[in-house]
């Protein structure tokens, strides 16, 4: 089955700018798996990757999606935003399943210091959901 990239890009863009969780929880594969700063081992399944998706585009001001690229299935969106005074570039490498899902999305973030300030702000909510 070939995937429509494109379909999937215009839709996962709309649930980025509206900020709809609903719909995120749609377009992830039910055992997505996610690699993200601070986490050593990958996050797994829909609702924590949505809920640490849902909280990241809550907390980062200014979200934009700067590039893509696009070979396959493989994507990889480079997006800028803001962390309180802290200023992040990041890519986020997505790979959709045969169904046109995420079933893999590792995330990448610089400078440290706004990394430091994502983590500060995102810690305790994922760590009230985990418990």
């Amino acid at each position: 089955m070939t995937v429509d990239a494109s379909a999937f890009l215009a839709r996962w863009h709309r649930v980025v700018a509206e900020k709809n969780l609903g719909a995120l929880g749609d377009i992830l594969a039910l055992d997505v798996t996610l690699g993200a700063p601070p986490y050593w081992t990958k996050l797994q399944g829909r609702d924590v990757v949505r809920h640490l998706l849902g909280i990241i585009i809550t907390i980062v001001e200014d979200f934009t999606y700067r590039r893509e690229w696009i070979s396959g299935s493989d994507l990889a969106l480079e997006f800028t935003g803001h962390v309180g005074d802290r200023e992040l570039q990041g890519v986020d490498l997505v790979t959709l399943d045969g169904d046109g899902r995420v079933c893999n999305i590792d995330v990448m973030i610089r400078p440290i210091n706004a990394l430091i300030a994502l983590r500060d702000s995102v810690a305790p909510r994922m760590a009230e959901f985990l418990s």
